[in-house]
C-alpha cells in the first residue's frame, strides 16, 4: 500500500520529536546524578541519603509530582565545576495526602552551597508555595553561600536574605513550613529552620550554628567541636532551637509525614472539576502533528484535541480573530479556558489572508474579552504558545495593533484566576508577553523540547545583527565579500540559536521545566490542584482599557 505524503510528513515529525525527547531524557539522567557518583557514594558511607532519595521517600508512593527547575544552572558556572539543578531539588508533590512544595539541598553539589541560581530557585519554590497557599518542607543540607560568588547572592533584594523574609511572610499568612536539618546548616542559613513553624534535626549528621568550630576558634579563641557546638543533642536539649531529634534520615522523613498528616483541611478556591476522561485523539499524536520545520503551518485544533478531555473544545468566537483560538475545555477533569496561537493560515471576515502564529488586532481583542470572561466565571486559564509576535506594518498600525495588544496584555496581567503557560513552539517578542510569559506570573510555565523563547527567531535576529555588523565594518573601510558575510551570519546565528533553546531558558528559570509533550495534561492538572488551595484575594479589575 502506498504511503501518502501526509503520512510521510507525520512520521518524519514524530521521529524528530522522539529524538528531542530522548535527548531530554539523557540530559535529565546526568542532572539526576548531581555532583556525581563518587559524591553520592560518600554520602551513603556517611549514613545519609541523597536529596532525590530523601524526596522520593517523603512523597506518597504512586502520587504524581512535578519537579521545578531540574535544569537550573545547566551549562552555567563551568569555571567552578558546574551546579547541576542549582544544587537543590524542588518538587510540587503530595505528602500524607497533602499537596505541598518540597525543597531539598543537594550536598553532592559543592556541599549544597548556594550559587546565584540556587537563590533564584529557592525563591521560585517559595513563590509557588505563597501563590497557592501550599505547605512547604525544607530538607536542609547546605554549607551556605558559595563565597567566590558572594556579591551575586548576598545583599540584593532577590538574593539569599529574601528567603528569610519570605519565611516570615509565609508564617504570617498561615502557610505551614517544616524544616529538617539533615546535614550542615550554617551562618545566615541557620535562620531558615528556626523561622519555620517546626524543625527537626538528625542526630550526628545535622548541625546548626552561626559559625563553625574553626571560625569560633579564630573569632573568640574557644575550642569546641561542631557536634557540641550545634548538634542534635545541643539544639533539642540545651538551646531548644529544634523541636524533634531523630536518629537518621528515614526516621526524619517518617516524622515529617506524621506531622503533615495532622494539618487541617485547606480552603478551596472553587475551581470546577468532574471525572477525568482521556482525549479521544491519542496524546502521543502530538509528536507527528507539530512540524519539525517550525515555520510550517499546522492544524492547531488537531493538536488541541490531543490535550483536552474527550477531545472536546467549546470554541469562543470561532469565526473572529482566527489567529488565536479561545474556548472552554476540561483537562484531567478540570474546567479550563484555553488561549492558543493558531498556526494555520486563515482568512479573516474581510477575506484577507492572515499568517498563522501572528497576533492580529482582531485576535488580540477577542483574547482580551475571553480572558475577562474566564475571570468572571472563576475558570483557570491555560496559554499555549506558538507565537512569532504581533502583526507589523502600516495597515496594522493604522488599525491600532498597539492598542489592541495592550488591551490583551492588560486583561491577562490583571487576571485573578490562576494562569498556566505551555510553550510548544515559538514564543517571541511581545507575543511571549501577551501569552503570559514568565514576567506575567503564570503559576507554572513549562516548555516542550521544541520551545524557543527570544525577542525573535535566530534567523531574523542574525539578519538584523548582520546588517548592523556589516555597516559598521564598511564604515571602517573593510570590504565584505559574500563568503565573509556568510561566515558572519553563521557565527551570529549559532550564538543566538544557543540562547533561544529551551535548555538555555530552563537553566535560567525562565521556564519551570522542559517536559515530554505527553506530560502536559499532568502538569496542568497538578498546577490547578495546587492553585485550588487559595481563593483570589481581590476582585478582577483591568483598569483603563482603550476601546
Amino acid at each position: 500500500m502506498a504511503v501518502s505524503p501526509k503520512e510521510i510528513e507525520f512520521n518524519f515529525n514524530e521521529d524528530k520529536m522522539r529524538l528531542k525527547i530522548r535527548a531530554l531524557e539523557k540530559e535529565l539522567e546526568k542532572v539526576h546524578l548531581g555532583g556525581g557518583r563518587k559524591r553520592i557514594d560518600k554520602l551513603h558511607t556517611a549514613g545519609k541519603l541523597t536529596a532525590r532519595e530523601r524526596v522520593k521517600l517523603l512523597l506518597d508512593k504512586g502520587s504524581e509530582m512535578q519537579e521545578i527547575g531540574a535544569f537550573a544552572g545547566h551549562g552555567m558556572y563551568e569555571e567552578y565545576g558546574g551546579c547541576p539543578s542549582g544544587g537543590v531539588v524542588v518538587v510540587i508533590g503530595v505528602v500524607s495526602g497533602r499537596r505541598c512544595v518540597v525543597v531539598a539541598n543537594d550536598a553532592t553539589v559543592k556541599a549544597g552551597a548556594w550559587f546565584p541560581i540556587t537563590g533564584k530557585k529557592n525563591l521560585r519554590a517559595q513563590e509557588i508555595a505563597m501563590e497557592n497557599h501550599l505547605p512547604i518542607i525544607y530538607l536542609v543540607d547546605s554549607a551556605g553561600v558559595f563565597l567566590p560568588m558572594q556579591e551575586d547572592i548576598f545583599a540584593d533584594k532577590e538574593h539569599f536574605g529574601r528567603i528569610f523574609r519570605n519565611n516570615a511572610k509565609m508564617s504570617a499568612q498561615g502557610i505551614v513550613q517544616i524544616a529538617a536539618v539533615m546535614g550542615s546548616c550554617v551562618a545566615g542559613g541557620a535562620y531558615l529552620p528556626i523561622m519555620s513553624d517546626e524543625s527537626l534535626i538528625v542526630n550526628k549528621t545535622g548541625t546548626i550554628f552561626l559559625a563553625g568550630s574553626y571560625l569560633v576558634k579564630a573569632a573568640i579563641g574557644e575550642n569546641i567541636d561542631n557536634e557540641t557546638l550545634g548538634g542534635a543533642t545541643t539544639h533539642t536539649e540545651i538551646s531548644g532551637v529544634c523541636d524533634y531529634k531523630v536518629e537518621n534520615d528515614k526516621e526524619c522523613l517518617k516524622t515529617i509525614r506524621s506531622l503533615m498528616d495532622k494539618i487541617g483541611t485547606p480552603e478551596n478556591a472553587g475551581f470546577n472539576r468532574s471525572e477525568s476522561k482521556e482525549p479521544k485523539s491519542p496524546i502521543r499524536k502530538v509528536y507527528g502533528i507539530l512540524p519539525a520545520e517550525r515555520s510550517k503551518p499546522y492544524k492547531s485544533r488537531e493538536l488541541l484535541k490531543c490535550l483536552t478531555d474527550e477531545s472536546k473544545f467549546t470554541e469562543y468566537k470561532a469565526g473572529f480573530g482566527k489567529t488565536i483560538l479561545t474556548g472552554y475545555a476540561r483537562i484531567d477533569g478540570w474546567s479550563v479556558g484555553i488561549v492558543m496561537n493558531n498556526r494555520e493560515l486563515v482568512k479573516n471576515g474581510k477575506g484577507e489572508m492572515q499568517f498563522g502564529g501572528v497576533i492580529y488586532s482582531d485576535a488580540a481583542d477577542k483574547a482580551a474579552r475571553f480572558i475577562m470572561n474566564c475571570n468572571q466565571k472563576n475558570i483557570p486559564l491555560v496559554f499555549i504558545h506558538d507565537v512569532t509576535g504581533f502583526m507589523v506594518g502600516s495597515k496594522s498600525e493604522h488599525q491600532g495593533i498597539i492598542k489592541d495588544g495592550a488591551k490583551m496584555v492588560n486583561a491577562m496581567a490583571n487576571s485573578v484566576v490562576p494562569k498556566f503557560s505551555i510553550v510548544i513552539g515559538n514564543s517571541y517578542g511581545a507575543g511571549n508577553y501577551a501569552m503570559c510569559g514568565k514576567a506575567y506570573d503564570p503559576r507554572l510555565i513549562v516548555g516542550w523540547p521544541t520551545a524557543e523563547i527570544a525577542v525573535m527567531s535566530g534567523a531574523a535576529a542574525a539578519k538584523t545583527l548582520l546588517q548592523i555588523e556589516v555597516s559598521s565594518l564598511k564604515a571602517k573601510g573593510e570590504k565584505i565579500t559574500k563568503e565573509k558575510e556568510k561566515a558572519l551570519f553563521d557565527k551570529i546565528k549559532n550564538r543566538y540559536d544557543e540562547q533561544i533553546s529551551p535548555y538555555y531558558a530552563a537553566s535560567r528559570l525562565w521556564i519551570d521545566a522542559i517536559i515530554d509533550p505527553i506530560e502536559t495534561r499532568k502538569v496542568i492538572s497538578i498546577g490547578i490542584d495546587s492553585a485550588n488551595h487559595k481563593k483570589a484575594t481581590e476582585a478582577y479589575n483591568v483598569g483603563v482599557l482603550q476601546t
